[in-house]
């Protein structure tokens, strides 16, 4: 049976792939951006199974206007797919509390808000599947992206709690945590802090061990989402990419060891 998304952030980057590959085998999709003027040969190329929605979603009471549009016009909603987001770089001590306000409004609260409106949707027609794309930085932290991993580490706090809250009405929740991929995410899209001299060479130590051999393609999203929106059991976590697999298996092997280490103290503590 064919699928209505909603889908976030969709103009470029993952979310027009996973767009693509929706549209492609048949689905219908409401896919939301700033500027919408990116997805016109979409719609041009696959008509009324697209409807292409203005919006911010940092302005709750627009993103409430866009669910209940895209609902009305398609009649369900199967999968809501919460894309939207960016990039701060900058570290702990340059950040200013309107870029880091700012930071959490799109990555975190825009979550918030588009989950909220989905869900009274969802449950009224019996369930659905809720999408957060977080981050292999939902999971771990680099320096300079403070901002950033707090925000993505609050949506993965947020959803585990959401997927435990609705199991009982079919609705199903997933974290898409993808590793590093060729789009414009470090670049245009991404917002930066007034560096401090104080810190080049955490930054220069930064730049010189970033391994960029193994991007993934970003055209290999859009079917692996659909493997995971198909599944009868979908992950409450998944990975996209090769080099978030390393990374973590080998984060978690010392986040262990750590905890093990100083187990004593955790006992003392108990008292």
């Amino acid at each position: 049976m064919s699928k209505t998304w909603f889908v976030t952030g969709s103009s470029r980057g993952l979310g027009r792939s996973f767009v693509e590959a929706a549209l492609e085998r048949g689905d219908k999709v409401a896919a939301t951006a700033r500027n919408t003027e990116s997805l016109a040969d979409l719609a041009t190329a696959y008509g009324e199974r697209l409807l292409a929605l203005p919006l911010d979603v940092t302005d709750k009471t627009a993103v409430s206007a866009a669910v209940e549009k895209a609902h009305t016009h398609f009649g369900r909603l199967d999968v809501v797919v919460n894309n939207a987001g960016y990039g701060h770089f900058g570290m702990v001590e340059e950040l200013t509390e309107a870029e880091v306000r700012n930071q959490f409004e799109t990555n975190f609260y825009g979550v918030l808000w588009v989950t909220q409106a989905a869900l009274p949707v969802l449950r009224a027609q019996g369930g659905g599947h809720i999408v957060q794309v977080t981050s292999v930085g939902g999971v771990l932290a680099f320096p300079s992206l403070g901002a950033y991993h707090a925000s993505k580490w609050a949506v993965e706090g947020l959803s585990e709690s959401l997927a435990a809250e609705v199991a009982g009405q079919n609705i199903k929740v997933t974290m898409v945590e993808p590793g590093p991929y060729p789009t414009d995410w470090p670049g245009a899209s991404a917002a930066n802090s007034e560096p401090d001299p104080l810190y080049d060479g955490v930054r220069k130590a930064l730049a010189e061990g970033l391994d960029l051999s193994d991007l993934g393609n970003p055209k290999a999203v859009g079917p692996a989402l659909l493997s995971i929106v198909d599944a009868e059991n979908p992950p409450l976590r998944v990975f996209f990419g090769r080099p978030p697999i390393a990374m973590v298996k080998d984060l978690y092997a010392r986040k262990l060891a750590t905890w093990a280490e100083w187990e004593h103290v955790s006992l003392a503590a108990h008292g």
